[in-house]
């Protein structure tokens, strides 16, 4: 066991520091001792890079085709029930491994998983187009993922609408019917043109409809681009009524950042605290000794994806960076130097583990995720859901049994706010069904919208607020319920914190066990301090 636990770490060890002497960061006689020092088991390893309290831990949950959801279709009232039971199914997975994030794909191509004034609903919810499935799945989700103590993202598929052949059938909201002047056939499919005044406006007014009538965390923009092939895309007329005699190249990366100014300060002016995220080309353009190779955010499909950082109009980004090896860590780097302070948490090809697909072994993914944390990214986001609760090639079992042994919390988007909630105020603390005891506190507001609360345990009074592993839970509850007696066997003391809508954290409220502390640490003390508060 410990040699296999020791062997995707010694890779990933080669790798990250093949990388750091390619890039000339650290000198020769560094990495000679650091090489000595490195014939360690990989739980050594995460002890240098420990669980971080802040870390995107995001999921995928793709709708297109019904891919990861729904199979069921809302046909009838029992079809229904079975289309929102499997919903909380995954969810449940998602969160028993870590998942504290999910990019739930509410705009799909042009049509969308919500009753909307603007377009149709979406064929996979019924298997037609336009037809109601009888309940709000964008709604259900979002009350489900809280219940779970999740973040929804709703992910927005912003410029690909849908194939030629389909158009006439999505019905009157189409956008075929309603702005046809917006469109433009490529490649068999039809896509908004960037560069027509109007298709920022439009897009923005999706994502503003969504904003103003849901309780999402997020705005998370998918193909917010020009499409492959883009220089055969029939933008001619745009650029020559538009262009104003820039370079070509320059105006269309223009165009696409104007669509994402106009998102941005759109969402932000209905609530400042939705976090604005994307999901770029994994490669933003060559880097030092490392060739992007004809395929990059900034020079194939005109996405300037880390100016948006440093311009202050995108909170987070999550490239997908579905590749390996050299092709994924100097490209991971450059992402994080190029952060301006906002976070990116890359997104993984983990379908490539699937052996219909590339067969990639499990430690693939492994170094990367090592890498990325060594090198303080602030979290990851894998593609896509099923392939993670399927457990392809043991990665779900991977991040619930080491990876990510405690729950994380979002980093806070200081930027937009830094100042943290009021403490939390007890209310009451009393017994419940025998040896349970349940302590409630009182529901805070902040800026305008409910606050979250953070639950902490450990057997150290005061509670340390800071150490990520004593995080037992995120919730949208005013309640904690815990077993008593285990609680008081083991001298387990609680803490909890408010939470904003931006992420910023009070001083903690202190809640002492009922028992003094033994001086020993019993050695499964932080086993039975999960299980034991939780259950």
């Amino acid at each position: 066991m410990k040699r296999r636990k020791f062997f995707p770490s010694f890779l990933c060890f080669l790798y990250g520091f093949h990388y750091l002497c390619s890039m000339k960061r650290i000198g020769l006689l560094w990495v000679l001792l650091l090489v000595m020092l490195c014939g360690k088991a990989q739980t050594d390893i995460l002890m240098q890079n420990p669980v971080p309290k802040y870390e995107v831990r995001g999921a995928w949950l793709t709708t297109l085709s019904g891919l990861d959801w729904p199979k069921a279709k809302a046909t009838s009232a029992e079809n229904r029930q079975k289309q929102q039971k499997e919903l909380c199914q995954l969810l449940d997975q998602l969160q028993q491994c870590g998942i504290n994030t999910v990019f739930f794909q509410t705009r799909i191509r042009g049509s969308v998983v919500y009753p909307s004034k603007i377009e149709p609903w979406d064929v996979a919810l019924t298997g037609k187009y336009d037809k109601d499935p009888g309940y709000n799945p964008l709604a259900f989700a979002i009350e489900e993922c809280h219940k779970r103590g999740m973040e929804l993202h709703a992910w927005v598929v912003a410029v690909p609408c849908f194939k030629t052949a389909q158009a006439r059938k999505i019905g009157k909201k189409s956008l075929i019917n309603t702005h046809p002047k917006l469109l433009r056939r490529h490649d068999g499919q039809y896509y908004l043109d960037p560069g027509l005044p109007g298709s920022a406006e439009y897009v923005s007014s999706i994502c503003k409809e969504i904003v103003s009538n849901y309780d999402v965390d997020g705005i998370h923009l998918d193909y917010i681009r020009y499409p492959e092939k883009a220089e055969s895309f029939a933008d001619g007329s745009t650029y020559r009524k538009y262009g104003k005699k820039q370079n070509k190249a320059d105006w269309r990366r223009a165009n696409v950042t104007q669509m994402v100014r106009t998102i941005y300060n759109d969402v932000k002016q209905v609530k400042p605290w939705v976090r604005l995220s994307c999901s770029p080309v994994g490669k933003h353009a060559d880097v030092s000794r490392y060739s992007a190779r004809g395929w990059s955010a900034w020079g194939t499909v005109y996405q300037e994806a880390q100016a948006w950082l440093e311009q202050g109009i995108m909170d987070m980004l999550c490239p997908m960076m579905y590749f390996k090896d050299d092709h994924f860590f100097p490209f991971a780097a450059d992402w994080q130097e190029q952060s301006h302070g906002r976070t990116i948490a890359p997104g993984l090809g983990i379908y490539f583990l699937h052996p219909k697909e590339k067969d990639w072994p499990l430690d693939v993914i492994q170094r990367q995720l090592a890498f990325m944390r060594s090198e303080r990214l602030q979290g990851q986001a894998y593609f896509r859901t099923l392939h993670l609760t399927d457990n392809t090639k043991g990665l779900y079992d991977y991040l619930q049994g080491e990876f990510y042994p405690y729950p994380a919390m979002l980093p806070p988007m200081t930027w937009q706010d830094s100042m943290p909630p009021q403490r939390p105020e007890l209310l009451d603390r009393k017994r419940v069904q025998g040896i349970m005891e349940e302590v409630s506190w009182k529901a805070q507001q902040d800026n305008g919208s409910y606050c979250r609360y953070a639950v902490y345990a450990s057997q150290e009074r005061p509670v340390d607020v800071n150490d990520a592993r004593n995080l037992l839970t995120v919730t949208t509850e005013t309640t904690y319920t815990y077993n008593l007696l285990n609680a008081t066997l083991y001298g387990m003391h609680l803490a909890v914190t408010a939470i904003d809508r931006c992420g910023n954290e009070s001083e903690p409220l202190y809640i002492d066990g009922l028992s003094v502390k033994s001086k020993s640490v019993h050695p499964w003390a932080e086993e039975l301090k999960k299980r034991s508060m939780i259950y």
